[in-house]
């Protein structure tokens, strides 16, 4: 990638965190990206194009915190460390995180790319945990318990950007949401266990 296309994904990504889909313009990206609003049309096809490389992205970056080493560690253990990167993910890049499963843009549809992405990214998930869980069973339910487990966490890193976050001090989310998991991980693998 350029590195213009790189000052404008970024500029596009903080600009979404800041301010949502409302605040996202070409003309406030480049202002941010310290590019002109013709560069970015020359690097994208206008917002439409920005958000749809955004949300690529952002599922690269799950894919990419997810591909942990299976080889030298249990299979939960894997899974664990994969949600927890996960988890640090979805704070070190907020924007992408909210264009991808928070607060869209109501006019952004994603293109067929995208979508395919999104779907790589939770087929990785839920070969990772596939491997935490018995081998005897079936796809769906190697989805359905990857599934919970990816709700799991999303919802609580949902409830960062809401009142909830006054009951409990920022500094204890992230062990609240491996908490969480690790407990819903071991009742799964419990519950297939005879």
């Amino acid at each position: 990638m350029s590195e213009s296309k790189a000052k404008i994904l970024t500029a596009a990504s903080e600009l979404f965190a800041e301010t949502g889909a409302g605040g996202l313009s070409v003309r406030a990206i480049s202002g941010r990206a310290g590019l002109s609003t013709m560069g970015i049309y020359n690097h994208f096809n206008g917002k439409q194009g920005i958000l749809d490389a955004l949300y690529i992205e952002g599922f690269q970056l799950v894919m990419r915190a997810i591909d942990v080493d299976v080889d030298n560690q249990t299979p939960r253990a894997a899974v664990l460390e994969g949600l927890s990167n996960y988890i640090a993910l979805a704070a070190d890049h907020r924007g992408h995180y909210q264009l991808i499963f928070g607060r869209g843009d109501t006019n952004y549809t994603p293109s067929s790319a995208a979508i395919a992405v999104g779907a790589e990214a939770f087929n990785q998930l839920t070969s990772l945990v596939s491997r935490a869980i018995p081998t005897h069973l079936s796809g769906r339910e190697k989805r359905e318990a990857a599934l919970q487990l990816w709700a799991l966490a999303h919802g609580y890193i949902s409830l960062q950007d809401h009142e909830a976050t006054e009951l409990i001090p920022m500094t204890a989310w992230r062990d609240l949401i491996l908490n969480a998991v690790t407990l819903h991980l071991d009742a799964i693998i419990a519950k297939h266990a005879t």
